[in-house]
């Protein structure tokens, strides 16, 4: 009776997962609340995951009938439907603030503004374009290349992102956002739990693509850590947007350069 009643705290903060990261609908009985949020950050990569293999589907059934720029298209067009734009939104922000503030204050409140600025604009705008651009590259060397590179895309970078609310600081209240609530606390247990899903990917991989993308995303969580330190301070849930879509863009780039073959 102990071990179900685990499993279902653990299928709970799954679920608690799944909202914050989806628009996906979740059973009646998940309880979500700031302690369950910040225990469900365990599970941000397999819901990376899950949008991952959802994208790949896509992709996959309308490359078929399609060509495989317009199947690539469809794919990211269902990421952002499944996400309600979550993360691109967050990049946005982030590129608005950083861009247009001059304190911290200043870069805080602009990423507060619901607008969207030219930086956000500019940033949103050229990163999509570089994802198709990736990907479409990747497909037309091999379907299988494509997929295999959305799945670990969208898993991924949700791992790098996550992990930053173990080291870093949070740096603006609940009450003062204008998106929904941030996991403010990782402990060591829910680390491990979200790293453990980056590695289960990265074996899908060969060991070379692995190897890279290891290295490459170690330095760019190095890097975005201390950048965004550096502008604000810490992190806010624009700015993990920001580091999950650098970091997917980052996992194509290399795929692309290494191979999968």
């Amino acid at each position: 009776m102990s071990g179900d009643i685990k499993w279902l705290r653990q299928l709970n903060l799954f679920f608690v997962a799944m909202s914050f990261f989806t628009r996906i609908p979740i059973p009646s009985w998940v309880v979500i609340d700031s302690d369950k949020l910040n225990k469900a950050s365990r599970y941000f990569g397999l819901v990376g995951l899950l949008i991952g293999l959802i994208c790949a589907l896509v992709f996959w059934l309308a490359q078929l009938i399609l060509p495989a720029s317009i199947a690539i298209l469809l794919s990211m067009v269902a990421g952002v439907l499944i996400t309600g734009a979550f993360h691109e939104d967050g990049l946005a922000d982030t590129a608005d603030g950083f861009g247009g503030g001059w304190t911290v204050e200043d870069k805080l409140r602009i990423m507060k503004d619901s607008r969207l600025g030219s930086y956000g604009a500019l940033s949103l705008g050229l990163v999509l374009l570089l994802k198709w651009q990736l990907l479409v590259e990747l497909a037309l060397y091999s379907p299988m290349a494509a997929v295999s590179a959305l799945v670990a895309g969208h898993t991924l970078s949700r791992v790098v992102a996550s992990s930053l609310i173990f080291s870093e600081q949070y740096v603006r209240d609940d009450a003062s956002s204008k998106s929904k609530p941030v996991a403010q606390d990782q402990q060591l247990n829910d680390l491990f739990i979200l790293i453990a899903s980056g590695i289960f990917v990265l074996l899908w991989l060969n060991g070379l693509a692995a190897f890279v993308l290891f290295i490459t995303l170690w330095l760019v969580r190095i890097l975005l850590g201390g950048f965004f330190r550096k502008q604000i301070g810490g992190y806010t849930g624009d700015t993990l947007g920001a580091a999950q879509q650098i970091s997917e863009v980052c996992c194509y780039l290399v795929i692309l350069a290494v191979g999968l073959s």
